[in-house]
């Protein structure tokens, strides 16, 4: 069987019953890398306290709350925070679906280290949806997720990062490395 649902068409396909699931997968392994990458990020209490509401509320699947949370975390720089309103702007959950909105909240939260957000970044860029599509930066920001990846999701980004480097020649393969490379993370707080 061809697997259409490996995470980049699960969006796009999730009234099937194999991608739902799928998609019910990756939200799962979404929240708890986001609580993990929030733990570490040093956050104070309040804040903490403050994300784990909202991540209480998204999996009520009470969006609208969750955004309430979100938004003031985010605007502070928190990256879970970040990544978690790029992934609500990116399918229209608790907010208007906004690719371009998508992609601006991913990037900070991807040029912080958050892994699930330079995966989403770098599908965006694949896609050309929110930003230019770029091949190059779109294997630049999948190269990286890959390499930062939870055991478990590993092996479905080596997949996707596979395949966008398909699509490229041998100096975009080379740029895309080199920019993933020299690329430094950098907090905003």
């Amino acid at each position: 069987m061809n697997d259409v649902c490996d995470g980049r068409f699960a969006l796009e396909l999730a009234d099937t019953p194999v991608c739902r699931s799928h998609l019910h997968s990756l939200i799962r392994i979404f929240i708890i890398v986001a609580v993990a990458a929030l733990l570490a990020s040093n956050g104070d209490p309040a804040q903490a306290q403050s994300f784990r509401q909202g991540v209480s509320a998204f999996n009520r699947l009470d969006y609208v709350s969750a955004s309430r949370v979100f938004i003031p975390l985010a605007e502070q720089g928190v990256p879970a925070a970040q990544s978690y309103l790029g992934f609500m702007f990116e399918t229209g959950r608790g907010v208007p679906q906004n690719y371009t909105e998508a992609a601006m909240w991913y990037r900070r939260a991807a040029e912080q280290g958050d892994g699930r957000a330079q995966y989403s970044l770098g599908l965006l860029y694949d896609r050309g949806q929110g930003v230019p599509r770029d091949i190059v930066e779109a294997s630049k920001w999948l190269n990286l997720s890959t390499a930062a990846a939870p055991l478990r999701a590993r092996e479905a980004r080596v997949r996707i990062r596979d395949a966008v480097t398909t699509k490229m020649t041998r100096g975009e393969i080379a740029r895309a490395r080199l920019r993933a490379l020299e690329w430094v993370p950098n907090r905003e707080r």
